[in-house]
Parts: structure tokens; C-alpha cells; sequence
């Protein structure tokens, strides 16, 4: 006879054994949930109304959740800059200008992928893109192969921790935190992450500087203020348009979504102005709008109210960005990436909604069955207090991520520990940010799920495209010392808890109870109930 209390981990047995199958996750997610319910209705466990919940759920949580609008927009712009050629660019002019000294264009990589990953957030295109365009050229210099496969794979994944990530966006939504505090978190880990790849660049340089040889000079083609004009032609753009994203929506200017749709516009704006048919007209329009922006913000900082001048300026500004899209729906070659974005985005916005939906019908069957206590207990029983817990929960999602994509460890696996972080690391940094740190570290826990073989994302997307001489031998093998670089964030996350929650706002400490409310007494004039008389 099957007991409540047996439930829980028959669902856990269940769900494994479902998965391991092969079938879509978000539909065996679905099934596994339902079966399960059916079985503890016949059981009497709950009755059939309990499953009402379901749909109640997926409309509150799912449909009407304003802040997963925000992920189309996201990916919709991933979308257009993996192929606009930016990457080329930045990639071509950071070589050239870090070239001269030893591991020039490790560091190129590793910088340039920081600053697609502020702007594309995903991690697929940004792999594929950069190992088209730089292992050419780092194999054409003797760079080591397997240092060239890690760094490659490594600088692809640090998009997945960098704002505006798509992970953390997820993450935020299933921890029920703010956006913008996910993403103020994750600068730290993600500049410390950078930091580290760059480190042991530079180690490599000093004790195998054959690994890492200077690029030759006459390999060099740009010297001087036409290196330097090409590297900010590539970095000022991507800046503005990581200010337009980011910047509006820590300033509290912009919601995540708004923030969203005006990184989709400003990534086609990106995409016109980079290709060789942008008009002549179109560059003039630029320029007028850049300038117009520019005294529409001063006239804003200078004035508290909105003036003429304001409005005026910010109305050419986005005439100037509609003709601009405009000319990019000319271009032929840019029609058909708009195009492509389009159903990239509807693909995985797809696949996102429909996992959602599979794990509401697991997750409400599971807490039904008192699932949730019973993981409470399993958690807090562990050895070592909070410490113990963190260890086992990120031992836990690093093997997870073996087999499960970080789309299926959000949506299944953090609605069940969220409460129980929120409970034992709230003692460690406060309330307000304990699922924020906890949020973050898992973030950067799963980066390594990228990394790891078999499995890892990152190197199948390395492997289909990279040339027939690098085995795949050496690909698993250059992953490893970067997936010991991101064990090593993982750890320095744990232990040093501010490299998170620096950024974040200080809760006000208030004692409730020396709370005064001081009303003014106001004079009234007295009430005269008298009958008036008559004149």
C-alpha cells in the first residue's frame, strides 16, 4: 500500500525515469504530474477540486506573468547581433590592439566575450560566432589547441552570468525577486569571472609562453588611431546599448520589459549602422539623433520637468531610430536576420511557456502531497547547518546539469528549494537578499553545466565548428582547467557572500516599535447646530 509519505520521492523516481526516456521535458513534466494526481485522487490523498489549482496557476503564474514578456524581447535581440557582425569586428580590432604581447588573443576573447555577453545573453550564438572567427587565427599563430578550445567555450558561457542574462531573468521570476537586484548581483561574480580567465591568460604567458605566443608584427594591418577608431566603433555602440538596457532599468527609468523592447530596437539600429549597404542618408540621421539625444538627456538633468526642448529633441531622436530601422528592413541581408530572429524567439519563447506549464501541473501535485515538507526536512537535516546545505544543493545542480538544460533546473527544481533558502540563508545576509545570493550562485553553478563533458553545451557547439584536425579529445580536455576557474567562483561566491549583495540596497533598519506618526491639530472652526434665523 502506497503511504503519503512515500509520494514525494516516487515522484522524484518517477520524473528521473520519464526523462531519461528521451520524451520532451515540458510534456513528461506534464504527464508525471497528472499521473501522479490521478493516482492520489483514487489513493485519497486530495479529491479531484484540488486539481483546479492547475489551471488557476498556469494563468496567474504563466499567462498573466508580465515579467517573462521581457524574454522574447531578450532573445529577439541575442538574435539579431549574433550575425550582424559586430562580433567580427570587435573580435578583428581587440586582437589586433592586445596582439603585441603574449596571450594577446586569449585576452581578446575573453573581453569580447564579457561584452557580447552584456548584450546577446545567450550562449549558443555567441560560442559559434567567436570559434568561426577566432580559431582561424589563433591556430594560424601557434596558439595551444586545447587552450584555444577552453577559452573559447569558457567566454562563451560567461554570457549566461552576465547581465542582461536570460538565466538571471528566469531566476528572478522563479525566486520572486526584482530583475534589477538579480542583475546588480550578478556584476560581481561576473567581473571576478572575467578577472580569473584573464589570470590564468596571464599565468600560461609567464610558465607555457609557447601556448600563448605575441601575434607577429607583420600579421598586425591597423596600428595607431585606425586600430583605436576600429576598437570603439565596436565598443561605444555596445556600450550605449548596454546603457540603454541595463542603465534604464537599474535607474528605476524602464521595467524589465521596456528595457527589453528598447534593446530589440536599439540591436536592429546596431545591425544596420554595422553593415557595408547602410546609406549615406542613414548616417546623417544618426548623427542628428546622437546629438539630439545628447541635449534631450542634459536639458532632463538640468531640469526637473519636462520642457519643449526636451520633447522636441527626444521626438527627432526617435525618428531618427524609426528611419533607421526602416533602412534596415531595405537591406536584403538584414530582412532575412530580422526574419531569422523572429523565429528563433518564437521557438524559444515556445519552449519556455511550455515547460512552465508541464512543471505548474508536477508542482502543485507534488506540494499536494505534502512534497514540500518532506523536501524541508530532507534539506534542513543535513550536516554542517547552511554550509552544508549550499554544498549539497550546488553538488546537486552541477550533476543535474548534466542531463538538464538550465531552462528545466529553474522551472523544476528552484519553486521547491526556494522557500527553504529563503529560510536557512536569511540568518547569512538578511532576508531581502538571501535568494539573491542563493539565485546567483546557482547561476554560476550552471555555467559549468556548459562545460562539463559529455554533456556540455558549449563544447557540442564547439564541436560543430571547428575544423577536422582539433579531435574532440581535446576539446573535453581544454574544458577542464576553466571548469576548475568557474569552481573556483562558485566557491569565492559561497564563502564571500558581499561580492553579491555589494551592490544591492541596504534594507533600512527600522525598529517598529520607536515609530511615531505626529499629526498636526488642526483649528476647526466650531459647529453651529442652531437653527438659523429666518431673515
Amino acid at each position: 500500500m502506497i503511504t503519503l509519505e512515500m509520494m514525494p520521492p516516487l515522484m522524484f523516481g518517477g520524473l528521473i525515469i520519464a526523462m531519461l526516456i528521451g520524451y520532451p521535458v515540458a510534456f513528461t513534466l506534464a504527464a508525471v504530474g497528472l499521473s501522479f494526481g490521478f493516482l492520489s485522487i483514487s489513493l485519497g490523498f486530495f479529491d479531484l477540486n484540488f486539481l483546479q489549482a492547475i489551471p488557476g496557476r498556469i494563468f496567474a503564474s504563466v499567462l498573466s506573468n508580465e515579467l517573462l514578456l521581457a524574454i522574447p524581447f531578450f532573445t529577439f535581440m541575442g538574435a539579431i547581433l549574433e550575425r550582424c557582425g559586430l562580433a567580427e569586428d570587435m573580435l578583428d580590432s581587440m586582437g589586433q590592439l592586445f596582439g603585441p604581447i603574449r596571450g594577446g588573443l586569449g585576452y581578446s576573447v575573453i573581453i569580447v566575450g564579457f561584452i557580447l555577453g552584456a548584450i546577446t545573453g545567450t550562449v549558443a550564438a555567441q560560442v559559434i560566432a567567436m570559434a568561426l572567427i577566432s580559431m582561424p587565427v589563433m591556430i594560424r599563430y601557434g596558439y595551444n589547441i586545447r587552450y584555444i578550445t577552453g577559452v573559447l567555450a569558457a567566454s562563451g558561457t560567461i554570457t549566461q552570468l552576465v547581465p542582461p542574462s536570460l538565466v538571471l531573468i528566469v531566476l528572478a521570476d522563479q525566486l520572486g525577486k526584482s530583475v534589477g537586484d538579480m542583475y546588480l548581483g550578478a556584476w560581481g561574480p561576473s567581473v571576478f569571472q572575467i578577472l580569473l580567465f584573464a589570470g590564468y591568460t596571464f599565468l600560461l604567458g609567464i610558465f607555457k609562453p609557447s601556448h600563448v605566443p605575441a601575434v607577429p608584427i607583420e600579421a598586425r594591418t591597423l596600428t595607431g588611431w585606425a586600430l583605436w577608431k576600429k576598437c570603439l566603433l565596436g565598443i561605444i555602440p555596445s556600450a550605449v546599448l548596454i546603457f540603454v538596457v541595463l542603465g534604464t532599468m537599474m535607474m528605476g527609468l524602464a521595467t524589465p520589459t521596456e528595457a527589453g523592447a528598447m534593446g530589440a530596437v536599439g540591436a536592429m539600429v546596431l545591425a544596420a549602422i554595422h553593415h557595408k549597404d547602410f546609406s549615406s542618408n542613414g548616417q546623417k540621421i544618426l548623427i542628428v539623433g546622437v546629438i539630439t539625444a545628447g541635449i534631450g538627456t542634459i536639458m532632463a538633468m538640468l531640469f526637473t520637468e519636462a520642457n519643449i526642448i526636451f520633447k522636441i529633441c527626444f521626438a527627432i531622436t526617435y525618428v531618427a531610430v524609426a528611419w533607421i530601422c526602416i533602412e534596415a528592413v531595405r537591406i536584403s541581408d538584414l530582412r532575412d536576420l530580422i526574419r531569422q530572429g523572429y523565429e528563433t524567439t518564437m521557438r524559444i519563447t515556445c519552449m519556455v511557456t511550455f515547460i512552465l506549464i508541464g512543471s505548474t501541473c508536477f508542482s502543485v501535485v507534488f506540494l499536494g502531497v505534502s512534497g514540500g515538507t518532506w523536501l524541508e526536512h530532507l534539506l534542513t537535516s543535513l550536516p554542517g547547518g547552511v554550509w552544508g546545505f549550499l554544498i549539497f544543493i550546488n553538488l546537486f545542480i552541477f550533476f543535474l546539469a548534466f542531463f538538464l538544460d538550465f531552462f528545466e533546473i529553474a522551472f523544476i527544481i528552484l519553486p521547491m528549494i526556494a522557500p527553504i533558502a529563503q529560510k536557512i540563508l536569511a540568518p547569512v545576509v538578511g532576508p531581502d537578499a538571501a535568494l539573491i545570493w542563493f539565485g546567483v550562485m546557482l547561476c554560476v553553478n550552471m555555467q559549468t553545466s556548459f562545460l562539463h563533458p559529455p554533456f556540455g553545451f558549449a563544447l557540442f557547439y564547439l564541436r560543430g565548428v571547428a575544423p577536422k584536425e582539433v579531435k574532440s579529445s581535446d576539446i573535453y580536455w581544454g574544458a577542464m582547467p576553466w571548469i576548475g576557474l568557474q569552481a573556483i567562483m562558485v566557491a569565492l561566491v559561497i564563502a564571500f557572500p558581499v561580492v553579491v549583495t555589494g551592490l544591492l540596497d541596504k534594507p533600512l533598519d527600522v525598529d517598529l516599535n520607536k515609530v511615531k506618526i505626529e499629526v498636526p491639530q488642526i483649528e476647526l472652526p466650531p459647529l453651529e447646530f442652531a437653527p438659523q434665523p429666518k431673515e
